[in-house]
């Protein structure tokens, strides 16, 4: 009979604490490589996550502007900013982040990853204008 590790069990309840589940991407690599995405929520979440020093808040921000400075996967980069919006960053200190990032990435790194989470990123004002109708041009925006 299968008995989940302790670490396992640990990795699991970060990934729900922030709001990951079981998703897609995660069932289809389990479905060829199960025991690499037993050791993965093990070490990742488990181990790295759970580890004593800082809390889980301040983890998350910190690997968000790691995804941002290396050119993470743009769904590594998005799960992480979902879920520190989850856990209270507000989108304000995510973007500064982000712009941080540039410093060490470079600007089209910081772009990109501006980019990649901006509908996860914009104030949910339906009066708000899109930046495309602003006219930089003239000044605004």
């Amino acid at each position: 009979m299968f008995r989940p590790s302790h670490r396992r069990l640990l990795g699991l309840d970060v990934l729900a604490s922030v709001g990951v589940g079981q998703d897609q991407l995660l069932n289809r690599a389990a479905e060829v490589a199960p025991e690499f995405v037993r050791l993965a929520i093990e070490f990742s979440y488990g181990e790295i996550l759970t580890s004593p020093g800082l809390d889980l808040k301040f983890r998350l921000l910190a690997a968000i502007a790691a995804e941002a400075a290396v050119g993470a996967s743009p769904d590594a980069l998005r799960q992480h900013v979902e879920s520190a919006l989850r856990l209270g960053w507000v989108r304000e200190e995510i973007i500064e982040v982000l712009i941080q990032s540039a410093t060490h990435t470079g600007v089209p790194g910081a772009r990109r990853a501006l980019a990649e989470c901006h509908d996860l990123l914009v104030e949910r004002d339906p009066c708000a204008q899109s930046c495309e109708a602003k006219s930089f041009e003239t000044g605004q925006g």
